[in-house]
């Protein structure tokens, strides 16, 4: 077949496709999975309902157990010869919908946004998750329901990826089975590929109206910052050295040192920040005393030019001056790491999905730049597959005028919004195939 009919058969498959991309069955998508919990480590009732619910419609589906608690879930449409394509959406939220774990962490005090219930107004959805990461979920949802609704064959096979532990996120005490502590970070992106899911190529839906080919890696450094345990009654008595006060003032240098470092490792599409996200130490029931020792923690985001073992080097050189100047001792270590990745921009899958953004969005792509969000395309990209990123934009505005903090915009999302990134994710679908020829030829 040529190009021109190739191209001529595509367009007509897209638009039956289209066809079923209804708001109707974006909107029910999107309510149903917000109205399920799926903290990091609890995700499993979430993929049994997202399994069910493509296989009551007849499309190859399986529930992926990784633990009791914690599985994915996973469809196929199969396709003609040409590569294959993972839409992928991880299904875990960033807080957990339950106020004991989540308050004051999250919010001083518990808001509805942070329940796992979806409330409609107009064409905003919000609930637990709306935005970030379950509107994209289900946007991939309703993708292979329309796909499969309008009976076209796609080039190549499609497999509908809904992962668990997409969060940078360790075990959550009291959520999952008991005794795993590798629940997040990826675990399940991971895991559904090296159990038969690996693919020539995939698009990872996360928020950004832009396609990024590449993506800062993270490496998490526990500091801790020694002191002498004392008693408040001996202060004048004994030698004195407060490690939580120690601490603060190491929690400053660092966050100082920080900004400095995100500036100097730019590169690329790529400006790496890093935060000090909490701190540990001391007896809460015994406050006559002061800590041996006060542990922070940092997530620092690398580039492509960077590794976690250097970045670690970088912390400990910066610390020892400290430490010095401080008169305390400071050390570092590393409890989690993933590396950054990337795909070239000719990739075919970049192309596609540029291509199709462009059509949808009607104006050139533009390259959105010092991005320092981390997401499972990593571990996607880790495992060989080449992958482009492609979401929404956030919610920037509410008609009552309520204002949206960082955690609120994770739980908003536009269905008008969804519209439109579903229809990037079909024409993708149907412009892979092309593009890898071209690939080929060149």
């Amino acid at each position: 077949m040529t190009t021109a009919g190739r191209r001529d058969s595509a367009d007509e498959a897209i638009e039956r496709v289209l066809a079923h991309l209804t708001r109707e069955r974006l909107l029910a998508a999107v309510r149903a999975m917000v109205d399920i919990p799926s903290p990091t480590g609890g995700e499993a009732l979430l993929a049994e309902w997202i399994a069910s619910d493509l296989v009551s419609a007849g499309v190859d589906a399986e529930v992926q157990r990784i633990d009791t608690s914690q599985a994915n879930a996973v469809a196929t449409l199969h396709g003609g010869g040409g590569p294959s394509l993972l839409l992928y959406a991880p299904i875990d939220t960033f807080t957990t919908g339950n106020p004991a774990l989540d308050i004051p962490g999250a919010a001083v005090s518990w808001r509805p946004d942070l329940a796992p219930q979806a409330v409609v107004s107009g064409d905003i959805v919000e609930g637990l998750g709306a935005g970030n990461p379950k509107g994209h979920g289900a946007v991939v949802l309703a993708v292979l329901h329309a796909l499969h609704a309008a009976g076209v064959t796609p080039p190549g096979d499609v497999v509908g990826g809904f992962g668990a532990g997409g969060m940078p996120s360790f075990a959550v005490s009291g959520v999952g089975a008991p005794g795993r502590t590798n629940t997040g970070h990826g675990v399940g992106a991971g895991f559904m590929l090296e159990r038969g899911y690996t693919t020539d190529f995939a698009v990872i839906t996360k928020p950004g109206w832009t396609v990024l080919h590449e993506e800062v890696g993270l490496v998490w450094i526990d500091v801790t910052v020694s002191g002498r345990h004392t008693y408040v009654g001996s202060r004048h008595r004994i030698p004195y050295s407060n490690a939580v006060a120690s601490a603060g003032r190491v929690a400053i240098a660092l966050e100082d040192w920080l900004e400095e470092y995100a500036q100097r490792h730019r590169y690329a599409t790529m400006t790496p920040q890093g935060i000090v996200s909490s701190i540990s130490g001391g007896l809460e029931r015994l406050a006559a005393s002061t800590p041996a020792a006060v542990t922070l923690r940092l997530d620092l985001r690398l580039t492509t030019q960077q590794t976690p073992a250097t970045v670690l080097r970088e912390v400990r050189a910066m610390l020892a001056g400290l430490s010095a100047q401080l008169g305390v001792e400071v050390s570092a270590r590393a409890v989690a790491a993933i590396p950054a990745t990337h795909t070239p921009p000719d990739s075919p899958v970049v192309q596609a999905t540029v291509e199709a953004f462009e059509t949808v969005s009607g104006s050139p792509h533009q390259v959105v730049m010092d991005n320092s969000g981390a997401t499972d395309a990593n571990i996607l990209r880790m495992r060989g597959v080449p992958t482009a990123r492609v979401g929404m934009p956030k919610v920037a505005a509410l008609a009552d005028g309520s204002p949206i903090d960082f955690t609120r915009g994770m739980n908003l999302v536009d269905v008008r919004e969804m519209q439109r990134l579903a229809e990037i994710l079909i024409r993708t679908v149907f412009l892979l195939a092309s593009k890898d020829d071209s690939a080929r030829a060149g």
